[in-house]
């Protein structure tokens, strides 16, 4: 598949390691996952090492606020529908400068709950402390090495929040991050992701095409992340969707899914 016009196709890398489909492949959220999906094998689509997405988000701290002017659409429908006010413990893997974390303690949490942030900035961990020193000790924010939070305890979780981070991992990692939130989140919890998006015409399709070429080129010039597909990532035999959209505020297309495991 050509890294110039889509986004990584999930069904294709499973198929190229091997797996076997686990049933008929009706859509694009029916995904092959008969074998361990803990294998680590090394992926095709070219991206930041973890130490080079480190330097990447260390050099541009608070200038990460930037991409508001698009984010800003995608995580709001995440707080419409991730039903933040009968959360109780949250997880967000990749806070940048906790500017989401911030908005769902002050304006949608409950008072008592919990807010598990991490990143593998110390830039952005520092930033994200500072701006969310108010609601200390319930919010903490963890410096960690960006890999999947394999160490956080099963079922300890009711909501599982990564925005625009699952767009600059490499393909085995998306799969561990979605397997360790299907394992964190207790039943009845929910996934709450956005992302960048494949453009679907027009205006979008040329700033996704435009956007892709440039990380096949070089994934430091976009900050690591390009257009993905989420729902391909999330396997219909471990989760429901309750929402999903897509828009593309000033042509940058963006996709938002929230989804219970099963």
């Amino acid at each position: 598949m050509s890294h110039l016009d889509a986004s990584p196709n999930a069904a294709a890398f499973y198929a190229r390691r091997g797996y076997e489909p686990a049933g008929d492949v009706k859509s694009n959220n029916s995904l092959p996952m008969s074998k361990r999906l803990d294998e680590r094998t090394s992926a095709t689509t070219p991206v930041l090492s973890r130490d080079d997405a480190r330097r990447v988000y260390d050099r541009i701290g608070s200038l990460q606020d930037t991409q508001a002017f698009y984010e800003d659409r995608a995580t709001s429908i995440l707080v419409e529908h991730g039903d933040f006010t009968t959360a109780h413990r949250v997880l967000e893997f990749g806070c940048g400068t906790g500017r989401f974390a911030a908005r769902l303690l002050s304006e949608r949490l409950p008072a008592d709950a919990s807010y598990r942030a991490l990143d593998l900035s110390p830039t952005m961990v520092q930033l994200a402390r500072t701006k969310l020193q108010s609601f200390a000790p319930r919010a903490e924010v963890v410096l960690t090495d960006g890999a999947a939070p394999a160490d956080e305890p099963t079922a300890s979780r009711d909501r599982f929040v990564s925005n625009f981070v699952l767009d600059l991992l490499a393909e085995d990692d998306i799969v561990a991050v979605v397997r360790e939130a299907h394992r964190i989140l207790v039943p009845g919890g929910l996934l709450c992701v956005s992302s960048l998006a494949v453009g679907a015409g027009g205006l979008s399709r040329l700033v996704s095409s435009t956007w892709s070429r440039l990380h096949a080129r070089n994934p430091a010039l976009t900050g690591g992340c390009r257009p993905l597909e989420l729902l391909d990532w999330l396997p219909s035999s471990q989760w429901r969707i309750r929402h999903h959209a897509r828009l593309t505020p000033f042509g940058v297309p963006s996709a938002v899914v929230v989804a219970e495991p099963v």
